[in-house]
């Protein structure tokens, strides 16, 4: 009985472990790249028009930014909103769904944080 208890245990491991991949795994492809989320960190700070955010993330250009928006459009994380205004105005927000990533943005600032002391050996205050 003991081969048969162990067996079924590990394919309850598996099983488990497949269960929690695939989440994660389509989590880690909506937020892949290293300027998604400081896009959307950006726009938790408020509302932003293109060169804003442009401004506030260095070294991203202006192609890649207007990739990566497009990709958190599709993804329902941002808003695009143009306004029929001379000049016309394209205002970029986060929705409800990308408001949902705060809590966890603030674990990985904080885990950040810890990893940044301990490999670099520097102390960085946090905020």
């Amino acid at each position: 009985m003991e081969a048969k208890e162990a067996f079924l245990e590990e394919r309850l491991n598996h099983s488990d472990c497949a269960k929690s991949l695939l989440p994660v795994r389509d989590a880690l492809d909506a937020l892949n790249g290293k300027w998604k989320l400081q896009i959307i960190i950006s726009l938790m700070f408020g509302n932003k028009r293109f060169t804003q955010i442009a401004k506030e993330i260095p070294n991203i250009t202006d192609k890649m930014l207007s990739k990566e928006l497009r990709d958190l459009e599709a993804n329902e994380l941002v808003k695009r909103t143009v306004y029929d205004s001379i000049p016309v105005v394209v205002e970029y927000t986060l929705t409800e769904h990308g408001h949902s990533l705060r809590e966890l943005i603030d674990v990985l600032r904080v885990w950040g944080v810890k990893h940044r002391n301990l490999v670099m050996g520097r102390e960085v205050v946090e905020s």
